[in-house]
């Protein structure tokens, strides 16, 4: 699978991806469900980038603290329901990646991304907006660190994880 695309994700506070996890377990349609939470930041990047990028990415997050980000609230997805996050450092550093791929990513890499955690997709409109109305009324606002970026091997549905940089500055 050395061919398979490359994903970048932000890696949650333990308190926090577990409660995610949790939710995505329980609304997410289960044939589906291969994955625990996780906030996308690449979908695809190129396979060929990887020596690159696993240097790249351990010299960046080496001289990053870990990032402050706030959870808002919950986002509407159409066909799903997401928790929406909002950190200038996390899109910054975002960018500062984007322009080292500069030319390698996908049209979907190049456009500005909604930071938020998918806990539930692809299922009728009317139970996305049941589950964001039940929900909305729970999710108080807060603050949280990211504790690093994730580098991950998609393999058609499930993810294998490639590496680990914790945020270290």
């Amino acid at each position: 699978m050395q061919n398979a695309p490359l994903i970048l994700t932000a890696e949650l506070p333990r308190d926090l991806h577990g409660w995610a996890t949790r939710l995505r377990a329980e609304h997410f349609p289960p044939e589906r469900n291969y994955l625990e939470a996780h906030v996308t930041l690449f979908h695809a990047l190129a396979p060929q980038m990887e020596a690159e990028l696993l240097r790249y990415l351990s010299r960046i997050c080496g001289e990053t603290a870990p990032v402050l980000a706030r959870m808002e609230g919950v986002m509407s997805l159409g066909r799903g329901t997401a928790l929406k996050l909002s950190s200038s450092k996390l899109l910054f550093l975002r960018q500062q990646v984007a322009e080292h791929c500069h030319g390698m990513l996908t049209a979907q890499d190049q456009a500005s991304p909604r930071l938020h955690v998918t806990i539930q997709n692809k299922v009728e409109p009317v139970l996305a907006k049941a589950l964001q109305q039940s929900l909305g009324s729970t999710i108080r606002p807060r603050n949280f660190f990211f504790r690093g970026l994730t580098l991950h091997r998609y393999l058609g549905g499930p993810w294998e994880l490639v590496k680990r940089f914790p945020f270290r500055g």
